[in-house]
């Protein structure tokens, strides 16, 4: 049975906690995180890129000189792409990234992420968050508190706890995640894992 270190946000050692096995002792699938990975960053991009075609650039109107008799080549428009500030052609033009991974897959996946992260004795479960007002020097006392000031932490929490995400939000390397919109890049891209022990129970709910 996988078992996490109990600590409160004082960094007090209250013993250990089981951990739900069907969550921490999966099997681990390194494909199936790899492509999850990917398709949450590609979620994430904006899909905004846009180049102008001939028919926006400024110009065109007239034909630039006759056809035949200057010596010089044929042209028909100074929007060509072909002239300095013609239009761009067959550039990048706005589109959607957004692709949706099979249920199945994304928690095999974050199973997967989360097994990698307790087998490596990187998941710290506390009693509770340690914020109440929603002030980053709570989060940084905290973290000072576990030693774990120079890592790349995420914090789990029941959903619904705006005071956490307020608090961390302006803290380079640390993040905040609920118990049920946790994901496997979060996951992989901490160092270490704290979630509090309401997150725990609900996400053995949700995902076990």
């Amino acid at each position: 049975m996988a078992s996490a270190q109990l600590r409160d946000p004082s960094g007090a050692d209250k013993g250990t906690v089981e951990l739900p096995a069907e969550i921490f002792e999966a099997k681990i699938n390194r494909h199936v995180m790899w492509l999850s990975v990917v398709n949450y960053q590609n979620n994430q991009r904006q899909g905004t890129v846009k180049v102008k075609t001939r028919s926006e650039v400024s110009g065109g109107g007239p034909k630039p000189w006759r056809q035949k008799g200057t010596g010089r080549a044929r042209a028909g428009t100074t929007r060509s792409n072909v002239w300095v500030k013609g239009g761009r052609a067959h550039g990048p033009m706005p589109r959607d990234h957004y692709n949706k991974l099979p249920k199945g897959m994304r928690a095999a996946a974050l199973r997967s992420a989360l097994t990698v992260r307790a087998k490596d004795g990187a998941v710290t479960v506390l009693t509770a968050s340690g914020v109440q007002d929603g002030k980053t020097r709570e989060v940084v006392t905290m973290l000072k508190a576990l030693g774990l000031s120079d890592s790349k932490c995420l914090l789990v929490v029941p959903s619904g706890d705006n005071n956490v995400v307020l608090a961390g939000r302006n803290l380079r390397g640390f993040d905040t995640s609920s118990a049920e919109q946790i994901n496997t890049y979060e996951v992989l891209w901490a160092d270490h894992v704290l979630i509090t022990e309401d997150a725990l129970a609900k996400l053995k709910e949700v995902r076990g």
